[in-house]
């Protein structure tokens, strides 16, 4: 089972964590060794100017405090319920040296277990989330339906200029976010509008584009089934809905950069290889004006 990337920090934390004193130590370390020698009569000097950076006991208590406040706000995660008492117990035993409850064979083997299942637990809300949604959404005024109850679409601002046919790379402005209404990515993160290859993007995304004109602007509500699945960076079969506004109906003669431009963003609206295989055996090749709009009356 591929289990999503941001689910679990929390091995993370402690290598982060042990990496920061180390490194913070050894940054120390490399300091007094570029020092130059002083002379004997400067010692009383470098001596009150250490003094003057030492840390407040009043700081200590605060980045103690700050230093648990990390860790506590790192521990949550979908489907994980961990018990906060015992893990202050754990860090006090830990912190004076007393053994663990067990080994860390069995501590890596329970975790990996406690991960999936809540990867599994989370992937069933989430979908059945997304079914009960698009079902509903459906029959909401001015929906249109490209795939019935999988990718669905209103126009929110009409366009006057060229259209977006297949193969075309368009230049877009977008904006993402979960059915929860939490954004997770957005063209202006990266310095505004970015240019995606159709052929490279999720199904929802790239037939939900077909057919709009330059200036247009379009709202996508894109199953899991049309988009990430249970692969990619985002929450298992996470229901994405779109903003989108097109600039150029294609730049595909333009030498633009394309699907590169997200490469540095945390969402990549291109396909992974599973996402691929699952293009192939659709047929992608209707042309906008030939969708089928499964639009019911309200």
């Amino acid at each position: 089972m591929l289990r999503n990337k941001r689910l679990f920090s929390l091995t993370g934390i402690a290598t982060l964590l042990i990496c920061g004193f180390a490194c913070a130590q050894e940054s120390s370390k490399d300091a007094n060794k570029s020092k130059p020698q002083s002379p004997a009569t400067e010692a009383p000097k470098a001596s009150a100017a250490a003094s003057s950076e030492t840390i407040s006991q009043p700081d200590v208590l605060k980045l103690s405090e700050a230093f648990g406040h990390f860790i506590g706000r790192n521990l949550k995660a979908p489907g994980v319920n961990f018990d906060l008492e015992s893990i202050i117990t754990g860090m006090r035993n830990g912190y004076v040296g007393k053994p663990a409850p067990m080994s860390d064979k069995e501590y890596e083997e329970m975790m990996t277990k406690m991960q999936e299942q809540a990867y599994s637990q989370l992937s069933s809300t989430n979908l059945k989330a997304a079914n009960e949604f698009m079902t509903k959404n459906a029959k909401a005024d001015k929906v249109v339906e490209v795939e019935p109850n999988k990718l669905q679409y209103i126009i929110l601002k009409d366009g006057q200029g060229a259209v977006v046919m297949e193969h075309f790379a368009p230049q877009i402005k977008y904006s993402g976010k979960f059915l929860d209404g939490t954004s997770f990515g957005s063209s202006d993160e990266v310095g505004g509008a970015i240019t995606i290859p159709l052929d490279q993007t999720i199904p929802g995304f790239s037939k939900g584009i077909l057919g709009m004109k330059e200036g247009e602007q379009r709202r996508l509500f894109v199953h899991p089934d049309q988009g990430y699945g249970t692969t990619g960076h985002l929450p298992p079969n996470a229901m994405l809905i779109f903003d989108i506004e097109v600039i150029k109906a294609n730049t595909a003669n333009d030498g633009a950069a394309g699907a590169d431009d997200l490469e540095n963003e945390e969402l990549d609206l291109s396909m992974s290889d599973e996402d691929d295989e699952i293009n192939d055996d659709e047929d992608l090749n209707e042309e906008p004006s030939t969708h089928k709009h499964h639009k019911k009356a309200s």
